[in-house]
């Protein structure tokens, strides 16, 4: 099968053939329909997570079963799904308790073993772990679920369990960013989104955002306090970084509650977070990690009804070739919204 593989930390991504997958005891083998470019695939190529080389990044995709492993119950050849980034074990007392996002012994295609950037991807945990697409849904827009679009799902409605009349700041208007801001309006929230660049906070504020705030050495918090009327009550980094972790913290009122979505690269160790400030005004932080396939009917509801609308938020669609070179720079590509991979263009 065609792949993209990087064989060491940085190295120039190739497309080539590679051997074709089986499925593991209790797994699947999934034909790959689309997968979602996404600044985790770039943490990896970049030498953030510890895996293997060479790797097969991809970790949000939608597809259809072609094999099913032994011990599989409640799947079958020839079933579109898609599947959340955690793959839980099935077996642990946080997978029992519809926690798989959080398991100890969780398996990540793209990271723990080779992803979805690729015609054919493995998965684990079949049956604790795959979620059906409705016919109504197109696996585009389903591949899009499994990080991006279901992680600020959960930040907002399990985590920082934002109220109608809300203030939400949104730091980072990517793929993660933009999701938050739909996912914000349609609980009622009023949305601030803040980002440097100009066309996607154009496209935060066709997608609900009441106000927009241009990081260009712009003091972030103020701009925030000022729009909001003292701070939001919510605030979620979006994008990963020292800078936006505490742009996000110090943009909240007193008593708000920031739900950290982005990847923390290590800065000397660890990232400094202004705890001074959580402290003083009884800040709430909330780790977020994606979302266990148990809560996904809800959300899968409001697409299938047309209440969410994540399809909005695909930029463009590309294939291996191109996600190969794309790759490198992801992290400073000035994409508005969600690149989808397509592995047969």
């Amino acid at each position: 099968m065609r792949a993209v593989v990087v064989d060491a930390v940085r190295s120039r991504p190739e497309v080539r053939d590679v051997p074709e997958p089986s499925a593991p005891a209790g797994g699947v083998v999934v034909r790959v329909a689309a997968t979602g470019m996404c600044r985790s695939d770039w943490h990896a190529w970049a030498g953030h997570d510890d895996i293997a080389f060479p790797h097969v990044p991809g970790h949000e995709l939608a597809g259809e079963v072609v094999e099913v492993g032994t011990g599989v119950v409640r799947w079958r050849v020839g079933q579109r799904v898609t599947v959340p980034f955690v793959c839980g074990c099935g077996r642990c007392e946080w997978c029992l308790g519809g926690d798989a996002q959080v398991c100890p012994d969780q398996e990540q295609p793209g990271f723990t073993h080779w992803g979805s950037f690729a015609e054919l991807v493995a998965l684990h945990g079949a049956d604790t772990n795959l979620v059906a697409v409705p016919g109504t849904v197109d696996l585009a827009t389903a591949a899009g679920l499994g990080c991006r679009f279901a992680t600020a799902y959960r930040a907002l409605v399990g985590r920082a369990r934002v109220a109608p009349g809300e203030w939400v700041a949104v730091v980072g208007a990517g793929g993660v960013g933009l999701s938050t801001v739909m996912i914000a309006r349609s609980l009622g929230a009023r949305v601030v989104a803040v980002d440097r660049n100009p066309e996607a906070l154009a496209v935060a504020t066709d997608l609900g955002a009441e106000r927009v705030v241009l990081a260009d050495g712009t003091d972030v918090p103020a701009a925030v306090a000022d729009l909001t009327g003292g701070g939001s009550h919510v605030a979620v980094d979006a994008a990963g970084s020292e800078q936006t972790c505490a742009d996000a913290l110090l943009s909240l009122r007193r008593r708000g509650r920031l739900a950290q979505v982005g990847l923390l690269p290590a800065v000397d160790g660890h990232p400094r977070v202004p705890m001074d400030r959580v402290i003083a005004w009884e800040l709430d932080v909330l780790g977020s990690h994606g979302m266990a396939a148990s809560d996904y009917p809800a959300m899968m509801a409001l697409v299938e009804s047309g209440e969410l609308r994540p399809q909005l938020l695909v930029e463009r669609t590309i294939g291996l070739e191109e996600a190969a070179s794309l790759l490198p720079v992801f992290d400073r590509a000035p994409v508005a919204g969600i690149t989808v991979v397509d592995p047969t263009r």
